[in-house]
């Protein structure tokens, strides 16, 4: 993207466990600064569907757009981010998938001494979160209040959506950047350096839990803002 190139548009997907409002503070900032966002209600029931849902949005904007993902939603952007429109990709606390890998086998081996998430057993297909431990897994930065309204109204998350594998990662054709959360207990920061280093992002890192986009929307307002070339 040259510097006299600046993108409008600006597409927001979520992860797991939660919808698509948790980014209202991010959508105010960049939507202040002259910005058009989109928020993708991505259903987190398979990667297609998610990545269908995400196309629909694309395909109705009137040019270039800037595409974020958090968390899983890392995986949906990454398949995604090839559709023609889409002209840089941006991870927040995300995943970021090379060719085959997804959020299952991201997860499965975990490093010693890093925190596991109060996963629950699935219940026919779906995951949740223990809500006991939802925020300090979670939302450890948020108001308490907050925090709790999330773990009472967590969106199921479908299993075969965490089995879902990239086929043609965005970030090997696209530019892209990625945010750190360096107090996440979710996808551990180390683990969020080495896909943002194997993608080649333009990576910051700031304080925060794995919900950094509620608690910290300036710092991911303004790395959306520097993709767009803003």
């Amino acid at each position: 993207m040259s510097e006299n190139t600046q993108v409008k548009n600006v597409v927001l997907v979520h992860g797991g466990f939660v919808d698509g409002s948790g980014w209202q503070a991010v959508h105010a900032r960049l939507t202040a600064q002259g910005h058009r966002v989109a928020v993708v209600q991505n259903p987190t029931l398979s990667l297609d569907g998610d990545v269908a849902a995400t196309h629909q949005v694309l395909d109705e904007l009137d040019g270039p757009a800037v595409l974020v993902g958090h968390s899983y939603g890392g995986v949906v952007v990454t398949e995604a981010g090839n559709h023609p429109k889409v002209a840089a990709v941006v991870y927040i606390a995300a995943f970021a998938p090379d060719k085959g890998e997804s959020v299952a086998t991201l997860i499965a081996d975990p490093p010693p001494g890093a925190p596991v998430p109060p996963i629950l057993p699935p219940r026919d297909g779906f995951l949740f979160l223990d809500r006991e431990k939802f925020a300090a897994s979670f939302a450890a930065d948020v108001p308490a209040e907050l925090a709790a309204f999330m773990a009472d109204s967590q969106v199921p998350w479908g299993v075969e959506a965490l089995a879902g594998a990239a086929s043609s990662p965005a970030w090997r054709t696209k530019p892209s950047w990625y945010l750190v959360a360096a107090d996440d207990r979710m996808i551990p920061p180390p683990a969020q350096r080495a896909m943002a280093e194997r993608a080649g992002a333009t990576t910051v890192e700031v304080p925060g839990s794995h919900c950094v986009y509620v608690s910290r929307p300036d710092a991911v307002a303004d790395l959306i803002r520097q993709a767009s070339g803003s």
